[in-house]
């Protein structure tokens, strides 16, 4: 059971990313998925999450509007489209999984058992 994230980079403000989070070893739509960011100096923070089979998605309140996540379940990947990007929107962009399927979106990060490697994102100019 294996998540890759890749896809950061270095954007100006204002600019666009989108991030993919490509599983292997199981079928990702069977499961939550969600997008967490660690800056420096702060708590890893939840950013958004999809669950297919419930239809809940969660997008943390300082993103809403700008970041959206979608899913391709032929291509077992997740994306977080991320709009106009604000430089506090630099971290490192995690996915993870969690098998507790009971919690939909709103499981405890701890109950997040499947993590990707992190992709950086940079919002600078």
């Amino acid at each position: 059971v294996q998540l890759q994230a890749y896809g950061g980079g270095l954007v100006q403000p204002g600019g666009s990313l989108r991030l993919s989070c490509t599983a292997s070893g199981f079928t990702l739509s069977y499961y939550p998925i969600a997008w967490f960011r660690k800056a420096p100096g702060k708590e890893r923070e939840g950013v958004s999450c999809d669950y297919d089979s419930d239809g809940s998605t969660y997008v943390v309140d300082s993103v809403k509007g700008r970041f959206s996540i979608s899913r391709d379940n032929a291509k077992n990947t997740v994306y977080l489209q991320m709009n106009s990007l604000k430089p506090e929107d630099t971290a490192v962009y995690y996915c993870a999984m969690t098998s507790k399927t009971a919690y939909g979106c709103y499981a405890p990060i701890n109950e997040y058992t499947h993590w990707g490697q992190g992709t950086l994102v940079t919002v600078s100019s």
